[in-house]
């Protein structure tokens, strides 16, 4: 038998296998909203700590030469 008689063949019978069963899980819908929910709650997150880094940048002094007494 050939490769692709082969590839046919098996191709059918997982698709009559999955046309029998009518219970393929979840929704794709609900696992996409909590992904958006976990990005946007990591997109906070990460805004938030850039802004005390920024912060925290900004509290640092700056160099200054020294002067001769």
């Amino acid at each position: 038998m050939s490769v692709l008689t082969y590839l046919h063949v098996a191709a059918r019978a997982r698709l009559a296998e999955l046309r029998t069963h009518g219970d393929r899980g979840d929704s794709p819908v609900p696992t996409a909203v909590i992904i958006f929910g976990l990005v946007a709650v990591a997109m906070a997150v990460t805004a938030a700590a850039l802004g005390a880094a920024n912060d925290w940048m900004g509290n640092i002094p700056t160099h200054q030469d020294p002067t001769a007494p």
